[in-house]
């Protein structure tokens, strides 16, 4: 008999207290129920035994405020008041459910009491708001957002028509289901402020689905209070992709901006393909006004608009020549056989003819690109893509210039590109390899562990190093992928490693992307148990840079506690060249931190070097932390650091990064 078996035959007063118990797994499926419960909801313990039951399920815990995750590992009980119940008799009453959760045969289950034979019969305003909200939950796509604007609950018409799973979309901030533009950041942070300020919004709202594709819906934005300091919001929406559809079509059929009196972005298209076709040579050039939302005096839609169309006379007047679009909210483009020096000219021509609004100047700016063709770029989404970059580079120079990238930064936006393309590929046939760079002890002279490093030579690009891939797959999204690929890899090189008696610690180099992925510690944890992976012989390392943005960010150093309590260590990479705080290294789960390889290539060249690593070293030990060194080339910095009574050096005097089998004969 299981241990859970013989709990519930063993305690008979089950049975006996008056009110319904049903047992569910850590699925939310029922394992069993007692009696009261057969007779209230006229149900057989054996028929409903295996189903998901409907007045406490994964779903319904969020409609409630509460995830499933934080029910299942609470070790205190958790109530749900005014919940709506269906009874044998057809009837419905509401009642409040306290849940407990409990282990028994290493499994997890959850007892939910229901407090029915206590329920005030009588109507009330907690079951007409639940009548209401049920009423709702039918009609609208109804969504639940926590203080912190995390999803908390989706119903099913969101879930349809979305695409998302509940496993994907709850827990998850607000920006998962909007585009990464600037108008799409603009809006949801003005949704959000409007919220935070306790304002109703309503208007209509561009989404994104599960598989990127782009929705409309018309949405109700309600901030809600409960009792205590407890705010939540409420999302109630109807999809009109249809509509709007409808209505973008027969603006791309009529190439006009109805604002500007411009040819908007599907004429801007079509004409640069037109040029191309006919290989013509013209320079493409995209403007965006500089903090177009922040500008004095533009505060309403129908001055925003007298500003763009003030804006596009100038335009006009200046490029009488040149084909002009409107290729964004704030964005222009234009197609030219100018020169760069009289396109750059715009931007004086502006301060000689600035815009007013009642009465007063706009200080008017922009940031703007200038890209040619063939020269620069051959097609129009590598015309965009260029333009985009430029106008990155400008802002992060303060904005307010028109500027054309150089030759060498084409060649690598197009290596950039290609890099992308061909990563996609790479990971898909499992191209990438990892080499093994041995840690040993200063003190043993043994090998303590290794450092995983990725590797990749790709038969068309060439070899592709960390310091150029890693920030491509972090834009690109495919560093989750890469992460997946470096677990796997050395969870099966550890087992191999194992049969032959080699017992290593591997460190691994992790994102701040990853990270920032809800789900990430419970994947990781996932692919380790598929893996046969061992968690105690697991180090992460991260950078100060990641460091120090986990700790603004709960949900990331909850999840490196997470992995931590499993067992896995974190050590801080890359010591002393970004911004060390005392703070994070007592709120992160950090054991170890390696002195970065440049700091080190120093040691031998100033004393106060010197005395800087000393510091450093002590500093580390200090707090209990293992402290390695990184890029230790020479005899002569390996002897001061063993002076300096180091832990652990790395780099090419104690060895090279080299394949599995090469590092197993080195060892020997």
């Amino acid at each position: 008999m299981s241990e859970l078996q013989d709990l519930l035959s063993n305690n008979l007063v089950f049975n006996h207290i008056p009110f319904p118990i049903i047992i569910m797994d850590k699925d939310g499926l029922v394992v069993w129920c007692n009696r009261h419960a057969e007779r209230v909801f006229q149900v057989e313990s054996s028929s409903i035994k295996g189903q998901l039951y409907p007045y406490m399920n994964p779903e319904k815990a969020a409609l409630y405020k509460h995830s499933w995750e934080t029910i299942l590992h609470s070790k205190e009980p958790i109530r749900f008041e005014d919940v709506e119940v269906g009874l044998g008799t057809g009837g419905h009453t509401y009642t409040t459910i306290v849940t407990k959760a409990f282990a028994a045969d290493g499994e997890q289950f959850i007892m939910s009491i229901f407090e029915v034979d206590e329920v005030d019969e009588e109507g009330s305003a907690s079951r007409e708001l639940n009548s209401l909200r049920n009423g709702l939950d039918d009609s609208f796509m109804l969504l639940y957002f926590d203080e912190e604007f995390l999803i908390t609950y989706a119903n099913p018409l969101f879930l349809k028509l979305s695409k998302w799973t509940p496993k994907r979309i709850l827990g998850k901030p607000i920006w998962q289901m909007f585009g990464e533009a600037g108008e799409d950041v603009h809006f949801v942070e003005t949704l959000t402020a409007t919220l935070k300020n306790g304002k109703v919004w309503n208007g209509q709202a561009k989404k994104l689905k599960k598989d990127g594709d782009v929705y409309w819906v018309d949405l109700t934005a309600i901030p809600m209070q409960v009792k205590g300091d407890d705010t939540y919001y409420i999302f109630l929406e109807k999809d009109i992709t249809a509509s709007k559809n409808a209505q973008h079509h027969l603006e791309a059929i009529a190439f006009i901006d109805p604002i500007t009196g411009l040819e908007n972005r599907h004429r801007l298209e079509q004409v640069v393909n037109e040029f191309i076709e006919e290989r013509k040579h013209f320079s493409f050039v995209y403007m965006d006004i500089d903090r177009f939302y922040t500008l004095q005096d533009v505060s309403d839609t129908d001055t925003e608009n007298e500003l763009l169309v003030e804006f596009t006379k100038r335009l006009r007047m200046y490029f009488s020549d040149s084909i002009i679009t409107r290729a964004g909210l704030h964005e222009f483009a234009l197609v030219t056989p100018l020169s760069n020096w009289f396109i750059e000219g715009f931007l004086h021509y502006l301060q000689q003819h600035p815009i007013y609004m009642h009465g007063t100047a706009i200080p008017l700016t922009v940031s703007g690109a200038i890209t040619r063709y063939p020269e620069d770029q051959q097609s129009f989404v590598h015309l965009i893509k260029a333009s985009h970059a430029t106008i990155k580079k400008v802002k992060e120079r303060g904005g307010s210039a028109i500027s054309a990238l150089t030759s060498d930064d084409h060649e690598r936006l197009n290596r950039t590109s290609l890099i992308e393309r061909r990563l996609i590929h790479a990971l898909d046939r499992r191209n990438l390899r990892l080499l093994y760079q041995p840690q040993v002890n200063l003190s043993t002279g043994k090998v303590e562990g290794v450092e995983a490093l990725v590797r990749w030579e790709d038969s068309e690009i060439g070899i592709v190093t960390p310091d150029e891939l890693i920030p491509i797959a972090e834009e690109s999204g495919m560093i989750h992928e890469i992460g997946k690929f470096v677990l796997e890899t050395v969870c099966a090189q550890q087992q191999e490693w194992k049969s032959r008696g080699i017992d290593l610690n591997v460190s691994i180099n992790s994102s701040i992307r990853e990270f920032r992925d809800k789900d990430m510690a419970k994947v990781f944890l996932e692919q380790l148990a598929l893996n046969e992976g061992v968690a105690n012989s697991l180090t992460i390392e991260i950078t100060e840079k990641f460091a120090l943005e986990a700790e603004a960010e709960q949900s990331i150093i909850k999840q490196m506690k997470q992995l931590h309590q499993a067992g896995i260590s974190f050590s801080l990479d890359d010591f002393g060249t970004g911004y060390a705080s005392f703070r994070y290294m007592l709120l992160l789960p950090i054991s170890s931190l390696k002195i970065d390889r440049d700091i080190i290539q120093s040691i031998t060249k100033q004393e106060k070097m010197q005395k800087m690593i000393k510091g450093m070293i002590q500093f580390g030990k200090s707090l209990d932390f293992q402290v390695t060194a990184e890029g230790v080339e020479t005899n002569e910095q390996l002897e001061l650091l063993r002076a300096m009574d180091c832990d652990i050096i790395q780099g090419y005097i104690s060895g090279r990064p080299m394949e599995a089998h090469d590092l197993e004969k080195w060892l020997n």
